[in-house]
């Protein structure tokens, strides 16, 4: 029995001590006074009886009743029902408010019986509120008790308060489940206050089940099913949950239904469903809570940032952005979500029938919360299911104490990755419920029926939503009869007050009770009760169901099933065989279990097989088994988590202390020394599992008979039979779910032994009982004794020097410790925490590793003990032998470690050794590493093909030049290949250390991922044998050697010094050498200039293979020098040394120069003396670097600018470069000029400023004024814009080019006053009309006053300038994006195509997508968009100033495009060198700062510019494959070797700097060490003369051709530089090394005249696939230098046989010089054929062969004839390249001819060319140097001739013929009459053809 309430309580108002306006609750009286002792009296009630504050009323308010709940120290709720009403204020309370509160309390309740006056308007109201405290929760009843006290107070009844207060307390109801009396009645009580009332309370039938009413039915009515499923899950995963609403008893539903769904787990956190104002400093706690409170304070509640607000007024559920509510796993969300809807609407399912039933019956509110809850109680059911397998019974006696198995649970239910369920787990409720409801023996409730019984009924129920709703409502029906188990009997009677009631005046205020009647009352209950027998609350105890065993929620997809048996059978086939000694056939299936062994059940199988073959715990194997079980162990461990869901660990660990070896008499291995690096064995979690499932089996076998011990390793392994479980309960049904014999029926689990137990202890005598708990701790005792053993087995490193990795450990943590694992601390010896106090100085690292082992092992058995109930003593006696243990084992271990170095090493495979360079030289000897497949599918056998070449086993090796990897494949059956992966030390961008499972014994190692700018990525492990220290030691050369302290340090400047002693940098001589510079600049710059043929006719590229030929008869053309030099400069100088004049010569040398003067641009002059005429002049202002460091020392400016105001014009410009010219058209005269962007007031000073100044105007700063001249300057330097023709179209380019016919919206707005609105600016931005493939807009009407400058600049820099209608220049603002904007964009690129790690689901739409994030192409997109743009400007005749950034980057980038797009010069080898040479070099594009050289640029990072550059070459040549001479794999290798530093060519930033390190003119002077190569361009030359492999065989340039690629992103390609890999021999860019022995077949075969049908299989991922199958041509030229090396001849160079069937093919009609056309003739075919093309791979031998389809049409077809031949079968395609040549050298031989007047008769090889109408003869048949051609068009006569002197003899005199030109008459003579008959017949009928 129970009292029903506790206390009765009177609070009344009373003013706030501190005077303020708010007022404050005090006790009036209190029932009983005195505490009872098992319950004391709550604290704080005035604060809860008005949570919103004690505050006086206008009015009077009806009286209102809610139950606030307060939580104990002990957490026992307390009910608190308040009911309020409103007394009217006292005047004498109001004057008297200064008073003391004693005396106001006093009057208050004196203040007699007689009745008030009726209430004056200025009349106040005071809340009083009567308490009724208890532990019971009957709302309904203290809300009846409460208000029959107040209506007896209001209505004046004539019945004693104090009676009726004094029954209230003395009443008592018997306790949940009727009492010791089994009669049905006795849950019912009929309880009476002596008022004439009747009330009849009902207990609940279990205690355990929660109470609700119909709160959890408003709950859902007020915030809907997925509110209150959130709320659910946060309440679960322990977050805070805040309750808003006006009403309080709506809260405190709101928070006891929220409860109510939580059943059968506790809510254990803060619980205060009604929280008064004065504490809601308590919402900032830290901890979960679960609170209500008023509306009023919502603005208090929304400043909290984690707590999830319910607003149930609103029916809303906040949740902050940083709280993550993880919902419940699915199918079980979406199962509950349809449930709740199908209770709560059940009209739902019938809404769309076309015949709705009449009627539907809905559920009364009671009913529907039953409902509700039922759904929930199914889900616990279903997400609990089967938690009884995974209960360690730890004790039994005295008291049970039983653990959870976690990470078996999650397993075994497949729900290991599950958010909910994980947090739900480790929650404070769910430790709970496990205290509580694991314990064997108990009373049960519908819970435990429900997770036993009916879980196979919920499954099969899944589909049936109606056989779910009945399942539902029948729980409901009990859920019901819990709460009201006697329905008919609820009948009371009780007194109301009247309507209205509290507004008629009150006799009089709430009298104070007489406290004596009431304790008299309380005592003679008392009294009574204590000669009453105690009441025992009668609990039917019974053994807990387990139910069924575990199932996953949801079964997996079948996919695998099909394949699972046959690994499976693979698994024991390879262990059979390697028992039965056949290590071969193991051998070969050892890769496909490795792979099998990805998969549990294999691994489960595994374990079950290995187990087979342990007898008496211990298995002895020879070494070649030991190797083969521990890498399958190792592979079975690595995939475990650190918590083993799957329980493959707990199932290995018995194994690895059986499998062992003999290393030599008394020295044994086991297993365990092999397996240990792996998480699982250093987590704690994992250890406890292990030892309480081990400590349960041992448990349940003291309590079996004897006759069911079975031998101890079944015991201790028992837990593989279970399946997937851990060492949870051994029973019946688990060992029957794998498919075992089948089990004895006396085999009962723990869970029941324990049960049984349990029933009997109470029963056993006090002896029997101590005797059961001694044996019970034993057990424990020595089981903590056998862990402590197997844990430092499995801890101590077998080699102590490998304890770093067990440092890195998680569960080791705290191994920070005093000694590092390089540098060993000597004083760890003596430290306190040493075992070994022998040990000295050597052994200080092992005492380390020690020391932590053994305080991991002490924490264990410290928590294991402690929860088990082990006694002090052996606790202590443990901690002293742990260290023991730990130190023995030590020694043991010290033993085999000797031993094992002492076997045979297994035998690894021979390192390759790499082949080098001359000159690289080896920094570290290989290290042995596994080089690990990365995100690339290639090399690991994926979808392209091919077998899986990595995990490759090899070795590193790092040299001065590149880090290589050389190794096999791991995999034996894929073959002997040789993996070859490298790159450049100094493209390395990034190197990560990594922890990675060797691919074959799948130990844990670290590694190293190193990633470079070459797109190669090296993710390698380090082989067991390789040290911490070398690994470490490799990493500090690497960086060392990546970033040099200073760029004489990088390879291709310490390259030669070994072999050359090249000049020591002297500082002192930096002056000296600069002005002998200046000094002898202008001389041979006269010279050099005198040298050069400048012409300014119709542009032909000169060939500069004749630079020294004397210049032609018209002089007047050459270029003057003036002698004149600034006074300044002249500094008496010593004579020159040799070796500094050739400096001098060679600073004009330079390409600038060179290409200058191939353009005609200006005159190398200070005075303006003579030519005028021309309008630009080189001028050597910047001969000293003075003016601008990273600009060249002679510069193109205006002729009329003087040198002294550049230096002024440079100040306006950032880092001095200010605009100066660097092209100019050949058509147009328009000229290109680059410069840096802008400071603030430079022109964009002049524009801003609000009218023009005119010239005469002062104006602030000179050098704006200086600046603006010198722009006008550059104007009125160029040719008039409008020439007579009035031609204002972009020529060549026609609508035939564009394939859209939109107009061109005109280059600048068509009114100057409209300023840019529809400027080029927006073009570019990307605003302007879209146009097919982004080509520029077709020219429609430009306007012909266009600007005769447009300035290009940054729309940042250029904001709110407004043009100006009288300046001759424009400003174009565009967008550019930054360096750091490439960098950025470079860093995703290179993971997007070189990924580190394979993707979780590879497919292109990955690569795709994170190519997009890059954003690389869109930067690609906009250069090239800028680029055609300033090239439609320039060829309309306006001159473009590029003035972005500071003028090293984007500048160069677009200034570079631009010339190659309108020039076709720089489209071939040379020109591309020149304007690399030039924009690149010259003009000081920080190569070294970009690419991170040196240690002072590694913080910069890698900013691939250039790169940048080449990509967009890339993209064009891509366009036009016939308008370029070099090859795409001539753009891949300067892509590459400008980040190798293998050449001096791109190293530094500027001349300035080269001239500086003395690097600028070595390499013409230092040609005479030939061993290496210094410059790029060197390089590429010899390698041509060898190897057409930078050559494109399709170039056939159309003359003046200025290209117009399409730039949008959908008409870029990803440059294939970035993707593809040849894993056969590396990057093929180090062409000495790239044609390593792997030659084509035919030249290794000693018989040449072999069939040629030799195949060879190609690998895509692993062979150069263009070396593997050459195009034709060059298949071709193969074939003609093997034939003529068979013939005896010496083969002839690849050049010359290509120029020779070049020109034999009198196609172009152009003699071709060395690869530089000399003329190039116009040609009509359209711009569409530049696109056409068949393309075949290019690579490094077949550069790309793209075929145009009609490039065989003679040079005068039209476009109809050439799209004829476009339609022509592509097997004429070939025909033109063969050396048959039938059609092309119409007829061919030998001749003899006379020379000229007295010179002797010749043998000539002779061709006749029908196409081009000629005679040519050669010196000999293999000739390409035509030495002369007989025009037939002037031939008269062929004629008989005789012979003459001289003639040979021997020839029949009917041979000789003449050929009589209008010039003169040749003599020819044939070698026999036949053939001098055909030569006359060829050339007559040519004659009359014509």
């Amino acid at each position: 029995m129970a009292r029903l309430a506790d206390y009765f309580v009177l609070v009344a108002f009373g003013p706030h001590p501190r005077g303020s306006g708010e007022g404050q609750g005090q006790i009036l009286q209190r029932f009983p006074e005195k505490d009872w002792e098992d319950n004391p009296f709550p604290q704080g009630i005035e604060l809860f009886c008005q949570p919103s504050g004690w505050q006086l009323c206008p009015e009077r308010n009806p009286p209102t009743f809610f139950v606030a709940v307060l939580t104990d120290i002990n957490s026992e709720r307390h009910y608190c029902a308040c009911l309020t009403f409103w007394e009217p204020v006292e005047p004498t309370q109001e004057e008297l408010c200064a008073r003391d509160a004693t005396e106001r309390d006093e009057e208050a309740d004196e203040g007699g019986p007689g009745a008030l006056p009726p209430p004056t308007p200025g009349q106040l109201f005071a809340p009083k509120t009567l308490v009724l405290v208890s532990r019971l929760d009957h709302v309904e009843v203290f809300r009846n008790s409460l208000g029959l006290i107040y209506t007896i107070h209001v209505e004046g009844l004539n019945v004693g308060l104090e009676n009726v207060v004094g029954n209230l307390l003395t009443c008592v109801i018997p306790l949940a489940g009727g009492s010791q009396l089994d009669s049905g009645e006795d849950g019912v009580r009929t309880i009476s206050l002596g008022a004439g009332d009747r009330q009849v309370i009902q207990t609940p039938l279990t205690d355990s089940l929660p109470i609700s009413r119909c709160s959890v039915a408003l709950l859902f009515r007020q915030l809907g099913i997925t509110n209150v499923l959130s709320l659910f899950c946060a309440a679960l995963t322990e977050h805070k949950v805040l309750f808003l609403s006006r009403s309080y008893q709506r809260l405190s539903d709101a928070c006891r239904g929220l409860l109510a769904l939580l059943f059968p787990l506790r809510y254990s956190f803060t619980y205060v469903p009604i929280l008064p104002a004065q504490l809601l400093e308590v919402l900032s706690t830290p901890t979960p809570f679960i609170i209500g409170v008023n509306a009023a304070f919502q603005a208090e509640a929304q400043e909290l940032l984690d707590v999830i607000v319910a607003d149930l007024d609103g029916g809303t559920v906040t949740v902050p952005e940083c709280v993550h509510i993880p919902p419940l796993p699915e199918p079980l969300q979406s199962q509950t979500h349809s449930i709740l809807s199908m209770v709560l609407d059940p009209e739902l399912e019938l809404a769309d029938l076309a015949f709705p039933p009449p009627t539907t019956s809905i559920s009364s509110l009671k009913m529907q919360d039953k409902e509700l809850r039922a759904v929930f109680l199914r889900l616990f059911a279903q997400l609990l299911q089967g938690y009884r397998w995974c209960l360690h019974m730890v004790r039994i006696h005295p008291e049970p104490v039983i653990r959870f198995h976690k990470a078996a649970f999650l397993g075994q239910r497949g729900l290991v990755e599950d958010d909910f369920l994980m947090k739900v787990l480790e929650g404070m409720a769910f430790a709970g419920f496990v205290s509580e409801r694991g314990v064997p023996y108990r009373p049960t409730d519908l819970f435990d029926e429900l997770v036993a019984h009916d879980v196979a009924r919920m499954r099969a129920d899944e589909n049936h939503p109606q056989r779910v709703l009945r399942h539902v409502k029948e729980l409901a029906e009990q859920l019901y009869k819990n709460e009201n188990p006697y329905p008919a009997v609820a009948m009371h009677k009780l007194q109301r007050p009247g309507e209205a009631s509290h507004l008629r005046r009150a006799p009089r205020p709430f009298p104070r009770l007489d406290e004596g009647t009431v304790q008299w009352i309380v005592d003679q209950a008392a009294a009574k009760m204590q000669g009453a027998p105690p009441a025992v609350k009668a609990e039917k105890r019974t053994t807990v169901p387990s139910g069924p065993p575990m199932t996953a929620i949801v079964e997996r997809s079948g996919g695998l099933h099909g394949t699972s048996a046959r690994r499976l059978e693979v698994v024991r086939n390879c262990i059979s065989y390697v028992f039965e000694g056949k290590m071969l056939e193991a051998k070969k299936l050892l890769p496909a279990v490795l792979r099998a062994l990805k998969g549990r059940a294999a691994r489960r199988c595994l374990a079950q097989e290995l187990r087979l073959h342990v007898q008496q715990n211990r298995a002895v194997l020879d070494h070649q088994q030991f190797d083969f079980v521990v890498r399958m162990m190792n592979c079975c461990l690595q995939d475990c988590t650190s918590l083993d869901e799957h329980g493959i660990a707990a199932a290995l660990l018995p194994l690895v202390t059986a499998f062992c070896r003999k290393l030599s008499p008394g020295v044994t291995q086991f297993a365990y020394s092999c397996v240990q690096e792996h998480v699982v064995w250093s987590t704690p979690q994992f250890w406890e599992a292990m030892f309480y499932g081990d400590v349960q089996t041992h448990i349940r076998a003291l309590y079996l008979e004897p006759a069911e011990d079975r031998d101890p390793f079944s015991v201790c392994g028992g837990s593989l039979g279970r399946g997937m479980g851990g060492p949870g309960s051994r029973s019946p049904v688990a060992l029957r779910q794998v498919g075992e014999a089948p089990v004895q029926e006396d085999e009962r689990s723990a869970l029941d032994v324990a049960s049984e137990q349990r029933r009997l202890w109470p029963t056993l005598s006090r002896e029997k009982q101590q005797e059961l708990v001694q044996k019970e701790e034993s057990t424990v005792f020595s089981q903590a004794i056998h862990y402590a053993n197997r844990m430092s087995y499995l801890l101590l490193p077998l080699d102590s020097s490998k304890s770093r990795l067990l440092r890195e450990r998680a569960g080791l943590g705290e191994l920070e410790s005093a000694s590092n694992s390089l540098v060993t601390n000597s004083m760890a010896g003596s430290m306190a925490e040493s075992y070994d106090t022998e040990s000295g100085f050597e052994d200080a690292e092992t005492c380390d590793v020690a020391g932590a082992v053994v305080r991991f092992i002490n924490r264990f058995v410290d928590k294991v003990c402690t929860e088990s109930g082990v006694t002090s003593d052996h606790l202590k006696g443990l901690h002293v032998m742990v260290p023991d243990i730990v130190q023995m084992h030590i020694e043991t271990l010290e033993a085999v470690h000797r031993e094992s170095k002492r076997l045979p090493p297994i035998q690894k495979p021979k390192l390759l050794r790499p082949r080098l360079l001359p000159g690289e030289e080896c920094v570290l000897d290989g290290l042995r590493v596994y080089l690990l497949p990365d995100g690339r599918e290639e090399g690991a056998g994926g979808p392209g093909g091919g077998p899986a070449l990595l995990p490759a086993e090899g070795a590193v090796f790092l040299t001065t030049y590149r880090v290589i990897f050389t190794g096999m494949p791991t995999d034996p059956l894929v073959g002997e290949q040789v993996v070859v992966r490298s790159f450049p030390v100094a493209a390395l961008t990034k190197e990560k250390r990594i922890s990675v499972q060797t691919p074959v014994d799948q130990l844990l190692q670290d590694g190293l991922q190193l990633r470079s700018c070459t797109f190669q990525l090296l993710k390698m492990a380090f082989d067991e044998e390789v040290g911490s220290d070398s690994a470490e030691l490799f990493r500090k050369q690497l960086h060392k050697l990546r970033y040099p302290p200073d760029v004489r340090g990088t390879f291709a400047l310490s390259l030669g010094s070994a072999h050359t002693p090249g000049r020591p940098p002297r500082a002192k001589d930096k002056g000296p050498s600069f002005r002998t510079l200046s000094r002898n600049l202008v001389k041979n710059a006269k010279k050099t200039i005198g040298r050069q043929y400048v012409t300014r006719k119709k542009y032909n590229p000169p060939s500069w293979e004749h630079r020294g030929q004397p210049p032609p008869e018209d002089q007047e053309d050459e270029i003057s020098v003036s002698e004149e030099l600034e006074p300044s400069t002249l500094t008496p100088s010593s004579a020159l040394k040799p070796s500094d004049r050739m400096t001098m010569s060679s600073l004009v040398e330079r390409a600038c120069c060179r290409d200058y003067q191939r353009l005609g641009l200006g005159t190398l002059s200070s005075s303006l003396s003579r030519a005028k005429s021309e309008p630009f002049r080189i001028s050597p202002v910047n001969r000293m670097y003075a003016i601008c460091r990273s600009y060249p020392g002679l510069l193109i400016v205006p002729q009329s600018v003087q040198d002294n105001a550049l230096q002024r014009v440079s100040r306006c410009y950032r880092q001095n470069r200010f605009p100066v010219v660097c092209w100019r058209s050949g058509r147009s005269k328009a000229v290109l000029l680059r410069s840096g962007g802008l400071h603030g007031k430079g022109v964009v000073g002049l524009f801003k400023a609000q009218n023009a100044p005119s010239p005469g105007q002062s104006q602030a700063d000179s050098s704006s004024l200086e600046q603006e001249k010198y722009l006008q300057a550059v104007v009125s330097s160029m040719p008039r814009y409008a020439d007579a023709s009035g031609r204002n179209t972009l020529s060549g380019f026609s609508s035939a080019h564009m394939g859209s016919h939109g107009k061109w919206g005109s280059v600048r707005a068509s009114g100057r006053s409209g300023g840019l609105s529809t400027d080029v600016g927006s073009r570019l931005a990307g605003v302007g009309p879209p146009q097919a493939n982004g080509a520029p807009p077709e020219p429609g009407f430009l306007r012909p006053q266009r600007a005769a400058l447009y300035i290009i600049g940054d729309k940042a820099q250029l904001k709110g300038v407004r043009p100006d209608p009288l300046q001759q220049w424009e400003l174009v603002p565009i967008e550019v994006f930054e360096a750091r904007q490439v960098k950025a964009s470079f860093k995703k690129l290179l993971k997007a195509c070189v990924p580190g790690c394979p993707a979780t689901e590879p497919s292109p739409a990955s690569f795709l997508r994170s190519l997009e994030d890059s954003e690389w192409l869109i930067q690609i997109h906009k250069l090239l968009q800028v680029s055609v743009l300033v090239v439609e400007l320039l060829d309309s005749g306006s001159s473009v100033l590029v003035s972005l950034e500071d003028g090293w980057d984007i500048t160069t980038q677009v200034v570079s495009l631009v010339q190659l797009l309108s020039d076709p010069f720089y489209r071939t080898l040379e020109g591309f060198r020149l304007l690399v040479e030039k924009e690149w070099l010259s003009f000081g594009h920080r190569f070294s700062h970009r690419g991170a050289h040196t240690l002072a640029g590694q913080s910069s990072g890698f900013t691939p510019v250039f790169l940048q550059f080449l990509d967009c070459v890339h993209q064009i040549h891509l366009q036009f494959p016939m308008e370029f001479e070099f090859s795409p794999f001539y753009l891949k290798f300067l892509g590459y070797h400008h980040v190798s530093r293998r050449f001096r060519t791109f190293l530094l930033d500027s001349d300035y700097e080269r001239i500086e390190l003395g690097l600028l003119y070595e390499e013409k002077g230092d040609r005479r060490a030939p061993q290496a190569c210094r410059s790029v361009w060197e390089y590429v030359e010899r390698l041509s003369k060898r190897t057409p492999v930078f050559y494109n065989y399709m170039y056939a340039p159309e003359d003046a051709e200025v290209l117009r690629p399409y730039s949008n992103v959908s008409n870029l390609k990803v440059w294939d530089f970035y993707t593809e890999e040849t894993l056969a021999e590396g990057p093929p860019y180090d062409w000495e090394l790239a044609q390593g022995p792997p030659e084509p077949p035919e030249e290794e075969r000693p018989d040449g005249g072999a069939p040629q049908s030799r195949r060879r299989v190609v690998w895509p991922c692993y062979d150069s696939r263009p070396r593997a199958q050459p195009d034709a041509i060059s298949r071709l030229l193969e074939e003609m230098q093997r034939l003529e090396t068979e013939l005896g001849r010496p083969p002839e160079r690849w050049k010359d046989a290509w120029d020779r069937v070049k020109a034999a093919q009198r196609l172009e009609g152009r003699p071709d010089g060395r690869g530089t056309p000399s003329s190039l003739l116009v040609s009509s075919v359209p711009h569409h054929r530049r696109s056409l093309g068949v393309y075949l791979q290019e690579g490094p031998v077949g550069s790309t062969l793209s075929l145009s389809l009609d490039s065989d049409q003679s040079s005068g077809s039209t476009a109809s004839s050439s799209r004829q031949a476009a339609r022509r079968s592509t097997s004429t395609l070939y025909s033109q390249f063969q050396t048959a040549e039938s059609e092309n050298r119409s007829y061919e031989g030998t001749l003899y001819k006379k020379g000229a007047f007295m010179k002797p008769w010749k043998a000539r090889w002779f061709v006749l060319d029908k196409t081009k109408h000629q005679l040519r003869y050669y010196d000999h048949r293999a000739d390409t140097e035509c030495k002369g051609v007989i025009d037939l068009a002037e031939v008269e006569a062929v004629a008989p001739g005789t012979p003459a002197m001289g003639a040979p003899k021997t020839v029949d005199e009917k041979a000789f013929f003449d050929v009589k030109t209008t010039r003169r008459v040749y003599n020819f003579c044939a070698q026999d009459v036949p053939s001098a008959q055909q030569w006359v017949d060829q050339i007559q009928s040519c004659l009359s053809d014509a």
